[in-house]
């Protein structure tokens, strides 16, 4: 990743996109551009939210326009597509090139990046690849966070992964 000087409120450590862009052989586009701005600093995010959030400054941007950008930056490699059990929607991040998986709250949805013990890809190898060469493994960690643990302690799946975790009492031996 590149970085360059920046203007006064902008970290030395973030990317410089237009580099990075040039460097893909993408065309430098301000969509392009303030899509990865986004994504960067609201990672896991779907189409619908970064068009929402894009569409301050850039109102002619549509639905389809959005899809074809980060469709582009995915098949780069400048962001991540990542299909998430229960989003609903594909996700998007720019935290790519590393192996990491992501856990999600299955009560309100939030979504954090989890590294990967083993720390390269992949971390996991399938008893029979088929004939593949395995080239990563997407793992989704699934619970509650502590903030729903919390407000919702009588969820059915707490109760139900407490009484699982729970130690098992030995019964007395029958006597006949």
């Amino acid at each position: 990743m590149t970085t360059t000087s920046r203007p006064a409120g902008v970290p030395v450590d973030a990317p410089d996109w237009s580099e990075e862009l040039r460097e893909s052989g993408l065309r430098i586009t301000s969509g392009r551009i303030a899509a990865l701005e986004y994504l960067s600093e609201h990672p896991h995010s779907t189409v619908a939210e970064i068009l929402r959030a894009l569409r301050r400054h850039h109102p002619s941007l549509s639905t389809q326009s959005v899809g074809n950008i980060v469709r582009d930056l995915a098949r780069y490699g400048m962001i991540r597509r990542i299909d998430l059990p229960d989003s609903g929607a594909a996700r998007y991040e720019t935290r790519v090139g590393d192996n990491h998986h992501h856990i999600q709250c299955i009560i309100c949805g939030r979504i954090k990046d989890v590294d990967c013990v083993v720390g390269h890809a992949p971390c996991l190898t399938p008893s029979n690849t088929q004939g593949m060469r395995i080239l990563e493994a997407d793992v989704t960690f699934r619970g509650v966070c502590a903030e729903c643990e919390r407000k919702n302690p009588d969820f059915p799946a707490l109760r139900t992964h407490a009484a699982r975790r729970a130690p098992m009492r030995r019964r007395p031996p029958l006597r006949g």
